[in-house]
């Protein structure tokens, strides 16, 4: 089998079957599920009553099932917020990890059935859940791709019941839609959107050198404290920056380096 597959042996697989399946997932997540199409992915997250940032996953639906691939260390929890969120509703909900896997690519994928372009942005490739990992590489090369394209993803990035989805680009990276009606938290997103309260954003940056620890502090030339590192791979990482203080091409001081924050190809003018 070719190189091209890339294992995550960090994500797991939930399926929710049943009649009441959508109408589930409608009330409670970021995105519309009247967009998930059968064999087209669907980004979304799950958040607090206040808004904040809980879960987010992928959603694909086949045969009169929706497929969730989510992180392995935090599935457990969201596996018990989805039961919680069930009640009487007509709903079969699995945990399926022993069964799936979750791989990615650059390339379309062929005679995988559970396969889709990730919605996010084209230049993350595609996805897929399989049986069984075929030979191929480690998630390494993914991240790298998704740090580059200044993506942010799960807690590598958001600090749950802390973080907003909006501080993460939700609505540029097609995971938040703002016509679909009430879901949890929806009330507090949406007003952030509109009376323009969003104060921090997460940025792609270059590194001078080896990334520090997760949520070591980026300052200015005046030692003043303007964000705080995320996730990082090879030369590049993630930034949530305070935007009033954000100036691109410019040098901040992280740890013993240096970052320099860029503006993605997806982002604001």
């Amino acid at each position: 089998m070719s190189d091209r597959f890339e294992h995550h042996k960090d994500r797991a697989v939930i399926t929710l079957s049943g009649p009441d399946r959508r109408s589930l997932l409608q009330g409670i997540i970021t995105n519309n599920v009247d967009h998930l199409d059968d064999g087209k992915g669907l980004y979304a997250a799950l958040l607090t009553a206040q808004g904040k940032f809980l879960h987010d996953f992928f959603l694909v639906e086949k045969n009169d099932t929706i497929y969730l691939d989510c992180e392995a260390d935090r599935m457990a929890e969201l596996f018990q917020k989805l039961l919680m969120y069930r009640l009487r509703s007509n709903v079969k909900i699995l945990d399926l990890s022993d069964h799936y896997k979750i791989i990615t690519g650059t390339q379309r994928f062929e005679n995988i059935d559970l396969s889709y372009a990730d919605p996010r942005h084209a230049k993350m490739g595609y996805r897929a859940i399989v049986d069984m990992f075929p030979q191929g590489d480690t998630e390494t090369s993914y991240h790298v791709r998704r740090i580059k394209l200044g993506i942010a993803e799960g807690s590598r990035d958001f600090i749950p019941a802390k973080s907003t989805v909006l501080e993460g680009h939700f609505e540029q990276l097609n995971g938040l839609d703002y016509e679909k009606g009430c879901y949890v938290g929806q009330e507090v997103t949406a007003r952030m959107k509109y009376r323009g309260k969003i104060k921090k954003l997460m940025m792609p940056v270059t590194l001078s050198g080896t990334a520090p620890a997760f949520g070591t502090s980026v300052t200015d030339e005046k030692g003043n404290k303007i964000g705080d590192l995320r996730s990082n791979c090879d030369k590049n990482a993630i930034v949530l920056f305070s935007i009033k203080d954000l100036k691109f091409g410019t040098q901040y001081a992280c740890g013993d380096i240096y970052v320099t924050p860029y503006k993605p190809d997806w982002t604001y003018e």
